[in-house]
């Protein structure tokens, strides 16, 4: 029937749920009554029987069709005698009733996962047994275990990768260096954070001339070394089988969930200072105008001759006759040079007029026992952008490379904004008064420039924010698009193949190119519920880039769809892996928080909402919801044009760049968001209570349509352009290439 329609079940802490089409359609809203019967992910058959009072298309469930075994995370407590565990994650509506036999060894508030035993009817709560206990809520990095196991990331090895490993040398053999350049002699060096346990990536650069006789110009040459994690890591092995499954590296404040065992990520593949290691080398050919005119890609032996952080690297540039440069003086010239390339590369950068917003990423500083002492600003200084720079080219050079030989292999694309998205940027600029506005098919140079005309007027943020909402999240795929953002015609990751798979299997593939072999994919677990979301949209935008109406898009081939899968498995658990650190980052916040119930903090608004504004702190960059119940006796409408409320009587307007004072009013740890109460002007402060409890709820703050809740870190995370994308936990600058010339390759 043309009313009955096929998607997932996402629910809501406030008890009611949404189904997410197959087709992609907009979501069907679930009332709590018919939520009862269903779990968060469940595969559901629904009917649309009536539009809600909010206009939302109403269903009713006809059919579970697929119920994913799937584990709850909770606290258990008592309650008149009967066992429950109520759901760290509030999606899930419903308590879980746990039989007195089924409790194991669990004691009244500790943490548990529980295992359904029972589903859930319109008549009966859903059952469960423990399965494991966590421990205590305030146990340090309870935090990390909730998230590992909400988030379902893999944090334990296999026995047989554990097996495999042992079995790695423990240095660089003879026969390891057999058809390799020997490059230890080349002083590359490490440039990493002070915590940085692993160096994956280490640069030189060095003056040269490029050409022959009297044609030859003045460039420099730069080699970008990257640890060799395939020569350890076979081809479909247990290794690589549980490197696929993660994906990605998680980090966490303290701790990281690694994407290979300890014996390859902090050993061999870590290019740790003066030992050998064994590595895949970009060597770039780079002109005075920041163009790369040559490049090769080569295996090689390397020897680290420093290991540098960004804050020595920082202040050796600042000053070249300071303390710092003068315990490195052999190396300070070096240091020079790269920061020469890095200033061409950067001119070319600008060029090319890819998109670039200065946002502000914040640390956390952790005590021992897991505490958050402080959350400071995270600063980016020359060294940084030097080496996002140098990452940024090689990771070009290697798409280029791939494109070129013809050959199979996964690319970073990142589309432009949907039709929808440049309508809504459009008439927001036009409201606004920008005077600069979109073309139909916009460059990233069209969004830089409305950046930077735009950069001293008082309400530059929103208007960047405006910008920033308007792009879409880049994808590993193999059918290149460009990267719109960064403004290359192809780019993909190679820079850090001990954190990211898609890296490892870019390397993989160089490697067949230079052995004039072709690289075919081991066989991969098939993605699963998570990836049906980026399917549609790869199909949707295949079908959107179709010619004539009604032809069917070309459809790909056998090998295409297994790299297609690898892409979406990436891209999926890329998503899983951010979810997963915001998640310990709300958490800590909220923790924090807890501390100063009461007192009372000025702020930014950050983002407007049609049930509220998040207000950003000034001296914690920790993010919480002001309802709009809390705004005042006025009724505020919400202009969606402008992203503002405005008040009807009064004309009071709240927009993203509005500085307000605030109270701290109530942290719901579990719910991972903090309500704060708006301070006007002349009014007492509500009395300090050291528990959340004793202070009262921002009124309706639980009102919240789905995805729109009042997180502790924000309604969802800034996407930035600049994507940090060469290295992980990173902000990328970029690199680039005139339009129509391509980079020569060197054989």
């Amino acid at each position: 029937m043309l009313d009955e329609f096929e998607g997932t079940v996402l629910g809501h802490r406030d008890g009611h749920g949404f189904v997410t089409r197959d087709d992609g359609q907009p979501d069907i809203y679930l009332p709590p009554n018919e939520m009862r019967a269903v779990l968060h992910k469940d595969r559901v058959k629904v009917r649309i029987v009536r539009s809600d009072r909010k206009g939302r298309p109403e269903g009713r469930v006809l059919e579970i069709i697929e119920r994913k075994s799937q584990t709850i995370i909770g606290r258990l407590l008592q309650e008149s005698g009967i066992w429950i565990v109520v759901p760290e994650d509030k999606c899930y509506g419903q308590d879980v009733l746990i039989p007195k036999a089924a409790t194991g060894l669990a004691k009244p508030g500790q943490v548990v996962v529980v295992e359904l035993t029972e589903p859930p009817s319109l008549y009966g709560q859903p059952v469960g047994r423990i399965k494991e206990v966590l421990g205590e809520v305030d146990d340090p990095g309870m935090e990390i275990e909730i998230a590992v196991r909400k988030y379902s990331v893999p944090h334990e090895f296999s026995d047989a990768c554990i097996a495999l490993a042992r079995t790695l040398p423990d240095q660089v053999r003879a026969q390891d260096k057999q058809r390799r350049v020997d490059l230890t002699d080349v002083p590359l060096v490490t440039i990493d954070g002070e915590d940085a346990r692993d160096f994956d990536d280490a640069v030189y650069c060095e003056p040269v001339k490029i050409g022959k006789g009297k044609t030859a110009v003045e460039g420099w040459r730069l080699l970008v070394a990257i640890a060799d994690v395939s020569h350890y890591v076979a081809n479909g092995s247990a290794i690589d089988i549980d490197a696929y499954e993660r994906a990605t590296s998680v980090y966490f404040p303290r701790r990281v969930i690694p994407m290979l065992p300890e014996k390859l990520s902090n050993g061999l593949c870590s290019l740790n200072p003066e030992v050998e290691r064994l590595c895949m080398v970009c060597d770039m050919m780079i002109s005075l105008d920041g163009e790369v005119t040559a490049y090769q890609f080569y295996p090689a032996v390397m020897w680290s001759h420093a290991r540098f952080t960004y804050t020595e690297v920082a202040a050796i540039l600042a000053n070249t006759r300071g303390p710092e440069a003068l315990k490195r003086q052999e190396r300070v010239p070096d240091l020079i040079n790269l920061h020469d390339v890095y200033r061409a590369l950067l001119q070319a950068r600008a060029r090319r007029g890819a998109v670039d917003f200065e946002t502000v990423e914040t640390q956390i500083v952790c005590d021992e026992s897991g505490r958050i002492e402080k959350i400071i600003p995270r600063t980016r200084n020359d060294a940084h952008k030097i080496v996002e720079e140098a990452m940024l080219a090689a990771n070009v050079c290697s798409a280029d490379f791939i494109a070129q030989s013809k050959q199979a292999g996964l690319f970073r694309v990142h589309e432009g904004p949907t039709p929808e998205k440049k309508e809504i940027l459009r008439n927001y600029l036009k409201v606004t008064g920008v005077g600069l506005s979109i073309s139909d098919d916009p460059s990233p140079g069209e969004f830089q420039a409305i950046a930077n005309a735009t950069k001293d007027r008082p309400d530059a943020q929103q208007i960047h924010s405006m910008l920033l909402r308007s792009m879409q999240q880049a994808i590993y795929t193999p059918v290149n698009e460009g990267h719109f953002g960064l403004a290359f015609e192809a780019y993909t990751h190679f820079t850090s193949p001990i954190r990211r798979y898609p890296d490892l299997l870019v390397h993989r593939v160089i490697k067949a190119i230079l052995a004039k072999t072709k690289y075919q994919l081991p066989v991969l677990p098939t993605p699963g519920e998570a990836h049906a979301k980026l399917s549609r949209r790869l199909e949707k935008g295949l079908a959107a880039r179709v010619a004539e109406p009604g032809q069917k898009p070309k459809k790909l081939s056998v090998d295409t769809q297994a790299w297609q899968a690898a892409g979406m498995h990436c891209s999926a658990n890329e998503r899983r892996a951010d979810e997963a650190s915001r998640d310990v980052e709300a958490w800590l916040k909220c923790k924090y928080m807890r501390e100063h119930l009461g007192e009372e903090y000025s702020g930014v608004v950050s983002s407007v909402t049609n049930f509220g504004i998040f207000v950003t702190l000034d001296a914690m960059y920790v993010e919480g919801l002001v309802h709009i119940t809390e705004l005042g006796g006025d009724y505020f409408k919400f202009d969606e044009m402008r992203q503002e409320l405005r008040g009807e009587r009064t004309g009071m307007r709240y927009a993203i760049g509005t500085r307000l004072q605030v109270q701290v009013s109530r942290v719901d740890l579990d719910g991972r968001r903090i309500d704060f109460r708006l301070i006007h002007e002349g009014e007492g402060l509500l009395p300090r209570s050291g528990k959340d409890k004793d202070l009262p709820r921002a009124a309706a703050s639980r009102d919240a349509p789905a995805g729109e809740s009042a997180g502790a870190t924000g309604k969802r995370p800034s996407r930035k352009i600049s994507e940090p994308d060469a290295r992980p936990a990173k902000k990328t600058a970029s690199k680039s290439k005139e339009p129509g010339r391509k980079p020569r390759r060197r054989s």
